[in-house]
Formats: C-alpha cells, sequence, structure tokens
C-alpha cells in the first residue's frame, strides 16, 4: 500500500507540473498573439512550397534525424504515418533497409527512387542539412548535390563572415537558400563557437543576400537560456526553417518532451512566425523515444495543427 500511494503521489505530482507547464506555454501564446493578429509587411523567405503540403498555413513535417535509427525510406514513411506533409534529409542516413548507401551519396538512380518513395506516401523534399560547409571545394560539391535534390534550401553551420563570404557566392549561382543552424552554447568559456547566439548570427548575415537566414533549432536555444520568441524576433525577415521543438529545462541536459509542456515556448512561436508571414517550413525534431516515437511526433503535429485551428 504504501508503494501504492507513493506512486499516487508522483502521479499527482508530474499531472500538475505538466498542467502548470501547459498553462504556462498558452500564457506565452496570448502575450505574443496579442501583436501578431494585426497585418505584418515582413517579408520572410519564401521557399514556394505549395498549399497542399501545408497544415494550418505552415508546410509542416519531420527531420530525418528524428528517425536516425532507420532508414531514409522508413523515415519517409514514418513522417507520414504522424501526419506531416515535408521532410528534411540529412547526410548519412542509410538510404533503405537492403541498401546502406549514405544519404549524402545517392546515385541519380536512387535519387529517381527516393523521388518515388516521396510521392508514394505524399511528402515533399524541402531541406538538405545539417550538412558541412567547412571551404569553398567542399561547399561547392554539396550545393551541386542539393541542386540535384531539387531543394529549395541547405542547411549548415558557417560561424565566421570568411565562410558566409563563400557561401554567399554559392547561393547567389545556385539559387538555393542557406539556413544557418544553431547548436547549444559551449560549456567552454573559450570555445570560438558562436551561432548559439542570435545575435552572432544576425551580425553574419547583416547586409547579406536575403536567400541567406536561419534554421531555428528552438529547443537548443532554449539549453542555452534563450527565449525561443525573442530570438525569432531578432531574426525577423531571416527565418528559412525551423528544428521545432519542446524541452522540459534551460539546461543543455534538457530533454525534448511533446509541445505545449515544456519551456519552448511553441504556441508563442507559431504566432510569432504567423506575425512574420513565414513562408519557409517547419521540421518537428523529436530526439527522444528514438524507437517509437511517431506517436510523439503525431502529437507535435496536431499540436500545430490544433493551434491553427484555435486563431
Amino acid at each position: 500500500m504504501k508503494t501504492l500511494h507513493t506512486f499516487i503521489c508522483r502521479l499527482f505530482s508530474v499531472l500538475i507540473t505538466a498542467g502548470f507547464l501547459i498553462s504556462c506555454d498558452a500564457q506565452t501564446y496570448e502575450q505574443t498573439t496579442a501583436n501578431s493578429n494585426s497585418n505584418s509587411n515582413i517579408e520572410s523567405p519564401n521557399l514556394n512550397i505549395p498549399e497542399e503540403f501545408k497544415i494550418g498555413g505552415f508546410a509542416v513535417g519531420t527531420q530525418a534525424y528524428t528517425f536516425n535509427r532507420f532508414t531514409v525510406f522508413e523515415a519517409i514513411e514514418k513522417t507520414a504515418e504522424a501526419g506531416g506533409r515535408i521532410i528534411e534529409l540529412y547526410p548519412g542516413q542509410r538510404f533503405k533497409p537492403d541498401d546502406d548507401t549514405p544519404m549524402n551519396a545517392l546515385s541519380d538512380e536512387q535519387i529517381d527512387e527516393l523521388f518515388a518513395k516521396l510521392n508514394e506516401n505524399d511528402v515533399m523534399l524541402v531541406n538538405y542539412g545539417v550538412v558541412g560547409l567547412p571551404d569553398p571545394e567542399t561547399a561547392r560539391q554539396v550545393f551541386e548535390y542539393a541542386q540535384k535534390l531539387g531543394v529549395p534550401a541547405i542547411t549548415s553551420n558557417p560561424n565566421t563572415q570568411e565562410e558566409m563570404d563563400f557561401i554567399e557566392e554559392l547561393v547567389q549561382e545556385f539559387n538555393i537558400m542557406m539556413a544557418i543552424h544553431n547548436h547549444p552554447r559551449p560549456e567552454d568559456p573559450d570555445s570560438d563557437y558562436m551561432i548559439w547566439d542570435p545575435h552572432h548570427v544576425a551580425g553574419l548575415l547583416d547586409g547579406r543576400d536575403p536567400r541567406l537566414g536561419i534554421c531555428a533549432d528552438t529547443g537548443h536555444w532554449v539549453r542555452s537560456g534563450i527565449s525561443p520568441v525573442e530570438a525569432l524576433r531578432l531574426s525577423e525577415g531571416r527565418i528559412i526553417s525551423l528544428h521545432l521543438k519542446d524541452v522540459d529545462r534551460m539546461e543543455r541536459e534538457g530533454e525534448d518532451v511533446i509541445f505545449g509542456t515544456g519551456l519552448g515556448e511553441v504556441a508563442g512561436v507559431l504566432a510569432e512566425l504567423r506575425r512574420q508571414n513565414f513562408a519557409g517550413h517547419i521540421s518537428v525534431e523529436y530526439e527522444s523515444n528514438w524507437y517509437n516515437n511517431v506517436p510523439d511526433v503525431a502529437q507535435n503535429i496536431g499540436f500545430i495543427r490544433g493551434w491553427s485551428a484555435a486563431q
């Protein structure tokens, strides 16, 4: 009986905490949407994703890393099963169950197979990354490969103005956007990795081609102690895509949780995107429950659908 009593008390505590977090997220939504319902003249990068691949006005699907225990083919299937309409593929993932070719080394014939699989599941490929662009030669190879894939954008992690210089030239040559993706603030205070900081990223983008922007990893912002809504406001007009997450605490070890139950201000993020006339894509990236996460991903996509329906 004592064990049962302890379990019930713990369960009650968890439910109260979850309810509080949902309430906080709802309050963030109300505060943010107070200014989001008015029309805005902000011009955001437009990936020209057809309306048929949108949910509630947003192009929503997954970052295939969510399914990194599986193949590209399986990630496409699981994205469709969860209700996603778009997908962002990353280098290194195995191609299909009977073919271990990494995603970054597909032949033309395999790319044809890839698109047949996408069409079969009614999912659109919209982005490729996160992929490194460390030098001009490597970056050119990536852009050439992205052109074969037909994606409108690449997600990468340039950290300096020197890297941005040659990437900008390739963006202009290939007419493919490049979005800077953030990871958490380094533990080492002397680290030269700075793109965790949206102010640093804004400096990298200042005055550059409008096809250069950001891929906002909202969970990594939370892990860095940064408000996702405030960071999106700072990045106004430069948001190409999101790796949308909710996280349970503002620490590097923070874990992904269902939208609306953590500190990720998900409702406020959606309201801010709406205010900015966001025309990119939202990749749900769920780094938890790796082998059975389709129901969780479906619930996160359902949150976006429900939020949009309530507007």
